[in-house]
This record gives C-alpha cells, structure tokens and sequence, in this order.
C-alpha cells in the first residue's frame, strides 16, 4: 500500500505544478502532458490504495490501477488536447499597425497604444532611435507581446 501512496502523492504534487506553473513535462510534442500524467498517477495510486485496502491480491491492485490510470490518462490527454486547440488566442501580426506611444520609447524600454480593432491595452515597445511621448508610430516588428517600432509621420 506504501507504493501506491508515494505514487499518488508524487503525482499530486505534479499535478499541483502543472496547474499552477504551467506544463513543466510535456512529451512527444505534446502527446502526454504532466497534467494528464499526474491525474493518471493519481489514480493510479488511489485504485491500488482502495484495493489493498479491500484485501485483494496485490497483482490484482497493480493490474487493475494500472488499466484504470492509462485510460484516465488517455482521457484526460484527450480532453487537454482539445481545450488547447480550441483557444481564442490565435496570434495577429501587429506589423503596420500605427499607434502612439503613451511614454517615451528607447531601445531599452517604452510603450505604445495601437489603432488596431482588436488591440484593448498598451503594449510594451521599443525602437532603435528615440521616440517622444505622443508621437505616432507604426509597428516594424512583434516578438510576443512586445512590438518594435519607429516614428510615423504624416507623409509615409
């Protein structure tokens, strides 16, 4: 029964983590998650605990939480899957976009507000060549959330 407990208990743990920081295993390329094998573990541990508690063979309590924890894990994988793929937030290119800059930008720091439809807040910015505070400014280039930018001016 100790076995089953160390395992369920390793396997909170990494469900806990997964949860909280963010998938910290992710193998084949996102075929098994470290949520979907840590609810696998979980149950893995808990069916053995049941089990032996119930006074049955220990292979029976091996076998039977390992098909139940591969099914869940499957299941669960599944469903991970597929919450992903449908997220909203597919990515939009940002380049060309015009906005101002609501402080002023250097290489090092600064933020912008876009005119695009979809843009709701700031972004943080920075440019090769200083930019005031007010100034308008079209995007050159986006790296996550971040966005290069340089001056716009009228006749461009």
């Amino acid at each position: 029964m100790i076995v089953f407990l160390v395992i369920g208990i390793a396997a909170l743990a990494l469900l806990l983590l997964s949860l909280l920081v963010g998938e910290i295993v992710d193998l084949g390329d996102g075929t098994l998650s470290g949520t979907s094998l840590g609810v696998g573990g979980v149950v893995f541990g808990s069916v053995g605990v049941i089990v032996t508690a119930n006074g049955l063979p220990t292979w029976v309590a091996y076998v039977g939480s390992l098909v139940v924890a591969v099914v869940v894990v499957l299941v669960v994988q599944r469903l991970v899957t597929h919450l992903r793929d449908s997220e909203d937030g597919t990515p939009v290119s940002l380049v060309g976009v015009q906005g101002t800059a609501t402080t002023a930008i250097d290489p090092a720091r600064g933020e912008v507000s876009l005119d695009a439809a979809h843009e709701l807040e700031r972004r943080l910015a920075w440019s090769e060549e200083p930019i005031p505070e007010g100034a308008r400014v079209v995007v050159l280039e986006q790296s996550g959330s971040k966005v290069r930018v340089r001056r716009h001016f009228a006749n461009d």
